[in-house]
């Protein structure tokens, strides 16, 4: 602090100089680039979260299908002792809900403790839910690393930045010595991006799974409660 303190009071600071600093302007593009690889560590780990995000929000789409109408009939079927027909209907689910019941089914016959039903139901779950969950944890990790990252960014181009102006002969110009600090500070801003988007859609589908394994449960329920009273 006292080495950019002295720094700053042996810096020339002309009224046009600042002035031409501030009034310059960069695109976007020209910002990252001039974040170095740093920028390109966070880009990479941002198509890694989007990625994963989009992925996963089309995976939790399909196993969200609303399971009431493939209950019904399958209850239905069961209640007819049509097994079989029960079988292919939900065969035809590809959802977690409907192997879960395809499941159910296949031990019909075969065994009369409910308990082994719900078992092997209970495996299927954890099966379909290990391929929900898998990756997502990887976007949490996405959401704590890219700050660190950007800050990291940042000590390194401040260092750089320090060592440029301990190499100027003479007075330090105002230009260098803030081109030399802003240029630090975008990794910080692009981390910071990046791990607030990663962090909003790690908790989104974190929520959304939870959806997805309350309705795992209803079902499950509702299944074993049709073969109890059957």
């Amino acid at each position: 602090m006292n080495f950019l303190m002295s720094v700053l009071q042996d810096t020339e600071m002309p009224e046009t100089g600042m002035q031409g600093v501030f009034e310059e302007s960069l695109s976007l593009f020209e910002l990252i680039e001039k974040g170095g690889i740093t920028m390109i560590i966070l880009g990479v780990l941002f198509v890694i979260a989007f990625y994963l995000l989009v992925n996963k929000l089309l995976t939790i789409r399909k196993a969200k299908k609303d399971p009431t109408k493939m209950l019904d009939k399958v209850t239905a079927y069961v209640l007819k002792g049509d097994i079989d027909t029960a079988k292919k209907y939900a065969d035809k689910e590809p959802t977690p809900m409907g192997k879960m019941i395809k499941t159910g089914l296949n031990y019909i016959g075969t065994t009369s403790k409910l308990d082994m039903i719900e078992k092997s139901i209970e495996n299927v779950a954890k099966i379909e839910l290990y391929k929900l969950e898998k990756n997502v944890a990887l976007v949490g990790m996405i959401s704590g690393a890219a700050p660190m990252i950007g800050f990291f960014g940042t000590v390194i181009g401040m260092i750089n930045a320090f060592i440029a102006i301990s190499q100027e002969e003479g007075s330090v110009s105002p230009k260098l010595l803030s081109s030399g600090i802003y240029e630090a500070m975008i990794t910080t801003a692009g981390g910071l991006a990046v791990g607030i988007f990663a962090y909003i859609a790690y908790n989104y589908l974190v929520r959304a799974m939870a959806d997805v394994v309350h309705k795992m449960e209803v079902v499950t329920i509702e299944f074993i409660e049709l073969l109890q009273n059957n």
